[in-house]
């Protein structure tokens, strides 16, 4: 804990969401179980065992400390929420949480919720595999997989891109995804499909060719996605919808599946796609053992 109290002297609360301290990288001795979040104007501490009321108070103190050294009589806004497997618990600690809470993250906008759920809407870790999508989308169409709330599409339109499929077998997530466009002021570019990806093969064929895919599943949510099983079916089948020369971002973010789980994956299943790089990810979310933390690799189709 006391590693915890060091680094939040040190934290920043910039325009931008972020994460400002990830203890679930195993960097920080006694305090893998914490991390702390900025959703401006809100700071989110999130513990994933239960805290002694004592521990939970010097937390937080040495939350307050910092935000006033940076804010001064600023009033802080702070969240705390406890997670055990499905078990979560989230209350306000100090001030409010914004109705409708809007967050900024290199120039986009998006809808997030704290106070509901352990997704609050926009994965932080991801923060640079947007912005490659960004840098690289121009003039391209884009197949968003496992869209959740949309934050590759409003980075590709961002980038420029031509149009953005997005499917998603939530309609809440997708309905969020809407806000976010609209949030962004794209009024056009991007569809919204409410299906079982593994049931639409023929629509997104017909939507297709696509310069570029995004595969961000979830890692063990029965009924959608388990990447043991279903990351080699979605591969037998990626390749044919992508173009000649076209990009895959394929994500893992499993701490017990290694990269080498993906990579092999991939050699196996679709053949045809050449590996070109693993994005980093934000330094913050730094891990002792990379193979735990979130993986994002780029590949190519072969002509």
């Amino acid at each position: 804990m006391q590693l915890f109290i060091e680094a939040v002297k040190q934290v920043d609360f910039p325009e931008d969401v972020t994460r400002l301290f990830h203890g679930r990288g195993g960097r920080f001795s006694g305090c893998e179980h914490l991390c702390l979040d900025w959703y401006s104007p809100v700071v989110l501490l999130t513990s994933f065992k239960v805290l002694e009321s004592a521990e939970r108070d010097a937390l937080c103190a040495a939350i307050e400390q910092r935000w006033f050294e940076l804010r001064g009589d600023e009033p802080l806004n702070l969240v705390f929420q406890y997670r055990r497997g499905g078990e979560t618990h989230t209350e306000i600690l100090k001030g409010e949480v914004p109705v409708k809470h809007i967050v900024t993250e290199n120039g986009a906008c998006f809808q997030v919720h704290l106070l509901r759920g352990q997704n609050h809407g926009l994965f932080l870790d991801m923060a640079n595999g947007r912005q490659w999508v960004r840098e690289h989308s121009a003039q391209k169409k884009v197949l968003n997989l496992f869209a959740y709330t949309c934050g590759f599409s409003v980075a590709a339109l961002q980038g420029k891109a031509d149009e953005v499929v997005n499917i998603d077998m939530s309609k809440g997530a997708l309905s969020i995804g809407k806000q976010n466009h609209i949030l962004n002021d794209f009024k056009a570019g991007a569809r919204f499909l409410g299906h079982d990806i593994f049931k639409s093969w023929g629509k997104l064929t017909k939507l297709g060719p696509y310069d570029l895919i995004i595969a961000d599943p979830p890692s063990n949510q029965k009924g959608s996605f388990v990447a043991t099983k279903d990351y080699a079916r979605l591969l037998k089948r990626l390749p044919e919808l992508l173009s000649d020369d076209g990009d895959m971002l394929l994500c893992l973010n499993a701490p017990e599946l290694s990269i080498e789980f993906l990579m092999d994956q991939v050699k196996e299943y679709s053949p045809s796609l050449v590996f070109c790089e693993q994005l980093e990810n934000p330094a913050v979310f730094a891990d002792v053992d990379p193979n735990k933390a979130l993986k994002v690799l780029r590949y190519r189709k072969q002509c």
